[in-house]
């Protein structure tokens, strides 16, 4: 049951779909990388930055920002770190390219397995040429599945033999390509199941975390939705949803998954593709000087121009917000 306050699984499953279903009725859908540079800018530094950082990488994201954008290595940090992220980073770049304009690679599958392979290829080849796996052999090199067996995991999950990776992972791609019909089950949930099952058959040596996150943004980039950045302060909880998915409840996974979409859809789409005057929910008008609960306070007393739809959702826009910042202070004064 959730605790005093906090919203139920099935309300944050709403909750994303609302917003997505905003998202593409009002706003036109997810905008393309080429149509809005910033918005995918923004996105990327962060999942560059928070899903190494989730493996143990060290770079801070103003090291990341700076590495990134100016090609500079700014910090003492070792040079495997550097590498770590900008491999992501090119990996992620592509993956979002691939997601909404899809090239020659796409042979009308969700997700094909010579996309996944190329993810992992352009994530570890960085990495690998100044730190590769001590264990590997030729063959194992980033892009190509793993020839050794992998222990098992501290939670007790256990790798399949790297014999049958190749079949799995074939027998993985068609299970995802179901994500696209239509259940009553959440769609996060599916989109849990599918990414849990591709960390349990580990098909790579080394980086399979990386590219699991990676696919799992072409997945979502594929049916609609923004990636799901796992945040290195949710690390533990990250961890702890794949283990209960081991144990076959994929329900906190899900509950990560759906909350992530939803704070990215209302962190960085909305705000970026509205227009001044379009009324959007709240939460995509919140800054770090007025929190959403700050700007409902202000709706409900009639002190921010907004509209309380059918829904029950408070909408307004970024004029009327400014409208109201501007005024906001001589009216607590009066």
């Amino acid at each position: 049951m959730p605790g005093p306050g906090r919203p139920s699984r099935a309300r944050i499953h709403q909750r994303m779909e609302e917003a997505v279903h905003e998202l593409r009725d009002q706003l036109g859908g997810l905008p393309t990388p080429r149509e809005a540079h910033d918005i995918w800018s923004d996105i990327w530094h962060q999942e560059a930055h928070h899903s190494t950082a989730i493996e143990g990488n060290t770079l801070v994201l103003h090291e990341v920002e700076k590495l990134l954008d100016e090609g500079r290595a700014v910090g003492a940090k070792p040079l495997r770190d550097y590498m770590e992220v900008q491999g992501y980073a090119e990996a992620a770049r592509w993956v979002y390219g691939q997601a909404l304009e899809p090239g020659d690679w796409h042979d009308g599958s969700l997700v094909s397995l010579q996309e996944v392979r190329h993810i992992h290829h352009l994530a570890m080849t960085p990495v690998w040429t100044v730190a590769p796996h001590p264990n590997a052999i030729g063959a194992e090199a980033p892009g190509n599945f793993r020839r050794h067996e992998i222990a098992r995991f501290p939670g007790g999950m256990k790798p399949p033999p790297w014999t049958e990776v190749d079949s799995l992972m074939r027998s993985w791609v068609e299970t995802a390509d179901e994500l696209r019909r239509t259940s009553d089950e959440p769609l996060a949930e599916r989109v849990a199941v599918v990414h849990h099952r591709f960390e349990v058959i580990h098909p790579f040596l080394d980086g399979n975390g990386r590219a699991g996150r990676l696919v799992l943004s072409l997945l979502l980039g594929r049916l609609g939705y923004p990636p799901a950045i796992i945040y290195k302060r949710d690390r533990a909880a990250y961890l702890r949803a794949l283990q209960k998915a081991d144990s076959g409840d994929p329900g906190p996974l899900g509950e990560l998954l759906a909350r992530s979409v939803t704070t990215n859809i209302y962190r960085f789409v909305m705000p970026a593709v509205a227009e001044s005057t379009q009324l959007v929910p709240l939460p995509a008008l919140a800054t770090p000087d007025l929190s959403e609960a700050a700007l409902r306070v202000a709706a409900n007393r009639g002190r921010l121009r907004a509209v309380k739809g059918d829904d029950g959702v408070w909408r307004s826009s970024r004029s009327w917000v400014e409208d109201y910042e501007r005024t906001r202070w001589r009216r607590d004064r009066a």
